[in-house]
């Protein structure tokens, strides 16, 4: 096929290539900001959050792989992000694992400060995601679920850190590790049953007898 006979991208296609190249950007040089003061602090659920910044990066750029894909890819690609949607929950549960014998009270202030930071970077994320949603199929749906849950796992983190000054153990740390989980695999849920519908939907046009 020649250059002239490819079909021109859309407005949608190009505000949505726009959109996740600049959230994949903020997402990864967050990431090492949070990792380090994850470090320093001792928090096991800011490292959590941490690792789920690469996470966002992976998923934002996967959008950026599929995009222009027939609906079947699409939908695989759905798939394969609602794998990698539970990456931080692993990370969250074997550090709990790790911890949950001798819970250390993690660093209140610097968590609170990275998790400011965070609310900042997964909102406008959010913000801008919400606008090109509807135009990726799953994988900008997940992408926008992704940065939503995100800004609410800060505010616990914040939230977290604040009750660790009144009793200076780290039990809350780890107790926001398992909320973490429930978020990343509600998050993984609703994307993979989206990718399923993109599925089925790509053999009914296909012709195909739906399974």
């Amino acid at each position: 096929m020649s250059a002239d006979s490819q079909p021109a991208p859309t407005i949608e296609s190009g505000e949505l290539r726009r959109a996740v190249t600049l959230v994949a950007a903020l997402n990864f040089a967050y990431f090492f900001v949070e990792f380090a003061v994850a470090q320093v602090a001792g928090s096991v659920s800011l490292l959590a959050d941490s690792v789920d910044f690469l996470e966002d990066t992976a998923v934002n750029l996967l959008i950026l792989i599929a995009l222009g894909w027939p609906l079947a890819r699409r939908a695989v690609a759905g798939k394969a992000m609602a794998v990698v949607v539970l990456v931080p929950a692993v990370v969250a549960c074997w550090e709990a694992i790790q911890r949950f014998t001798d819970p250390a009270a993690p660093d209140p202030p610097p968590i609170v400060l990275a998790s400011l930071g965070a609310i900042v970077v997964n909102g406008t994320s959010a913000w801008l995601l919400a606008r090109v949603r509807h135009h990726g199929g799953s994988l900008s749906k997940g992408a926008f679920l992704s940065a939503r849950n995100d800004v609410l796992v800060n505010l616990a983190i914040i939230a977290m850190a604040v009750v660790t000054v009144w009793n200076a153990t780290g039990w809350p740390d780890l107790i926001l590790g398992v909320f973490i989980i429930a978020l990343a695999l509600r998050a993984a849920h609703e994307v993979w049953e989206v990718s399923e519908e993109e599925r089925l939907a790509a053999k009914a046009l296909a012709g195909e007898d739906l399974d």
